[in-house]
């Protein structure tokens, strides 16, 4: 049964990365994950020092408020000049700094790094059941996972075109009068809700790699949104079972096991792309030549 519960927590993570992760990709926003991972230590902290406790919920609640400031901040130093990637790299190096500073000044007896009280296993996740009336439900990861699918797949739903169209040209969006820093700060605080909900049950490994492997490969497959989107659930959600797999047959970390197994889709997709493919294209090449 622990193995069910793995391999549907990993799927359910996958398939909010993937969704989002679409998106982040078109906007060349691909490390927004990472810099939240790195940036939430600051709020771990400040949960800690205003609770008093290491309890879980504090510690998400905290990373969910810095998590919404990174991503504002990232867009702030954007729309002032910097380049994407530039914002993104100060804001995360510097809030992660803070985190550090505050720690070593109010928090060194306490074990409050990122590994041992964010970062989850995977392999745990059968273990923290949520109960309700004495009745054990399934694990917490499972329904707080779902319940950001839902939210996802719900927001997406109903906003699909606006989204669509300020990913590909938000100057189009601004002139039919979409409002396009709504939906930048809808789509980033989205991700920003996925990342820090997946991170105590699976991992910040997988979260960052399952936001950006599938749909970087699912890019290269396809050059129609709604299709990328589909083949990118696909591809992570079959890196969650397959990774599972090899992970038991090496005994080896099973979120690195997902994490490879994509990265192994992601470097096939390079080579044998129909359109994109570095094998298609010298194969083409080569006959043209010769013909």
């Amino acid at each position: 049964m622990s193995a069910i519960w793995i391999m549907l927590t990993g799927s359910l993570v996958a398939t909010c990365c993937a969704i989002l992760g679409c998106f982040l990709i078109l906007r060349k926003m691909a490390l927004i994950g990472d810099a939240i991972s790195h940036s939430v230590l600051p709020g771990i902290v400040i949960a800690f020092l205003i609770s008093g406790s290491r309890d879980s919920f504090f510690m998400l609640l905290g990373a969910a408020l810095i998590g919404f400031i990174t991503v504002f901040l990232i867009q702030l130093f954007h729309q002032g000049g910097v380049q994407s990637d530039a914002s993104i790299g100060v804001v995360f190096t510097s809030m992660f700094a803070a985190g550090v500073l505050l720690i070593s000044l109010n928090a060194q007896q306490v074990d409050l790094d990122l590994d041992c009280v964010l970062y989850g296993e995977i392999a745990y996740v059968q273990w923290n059941p949520l109960i309700l009336g004495g009745i054990e439900l399934g694990p917490k990861a499972v329904w707080l996972l779902g319940i950001t699918l839902f939210l996802i797949v719900a927001i997406i739903g109903l906003f699909y075109k606006q989204m669509k169209i300020c990913a590909f040209d938000p100057a189009l969006a601004v002139a039919l009068g979409i409002p396009v820093a709504l939906f930048h700060y809808t789509l980033m605080g989205l991700v920003s809700m996925a990342t820090v909900s997946s991170f105590e049950s699976v991992g910040a490994i997988l979260v960052v790699g399952l936001l950006i492997i599938p749909p970087a490969t699912a890019y290269l497959l396809t050059e129609r949104l709604s299709v990328m989107i589909v083949i990118s659930v696909v591809i992570g959600v079959f890196c969650s079972i397959a990774g599972y797999f090899t992970a038991a047959m090496l005994d080896a970390s099973i979120a690195g096991c997902m994490v490879c197994v994509a990265g192994l889709l992601f470097v096939l997709a390079f080579l044998f792309s129909p359109s994109h493919g570095i094998v298609i294209r010298w194969t083409k090449r080569t006959l043209a030549i010769r013909g």
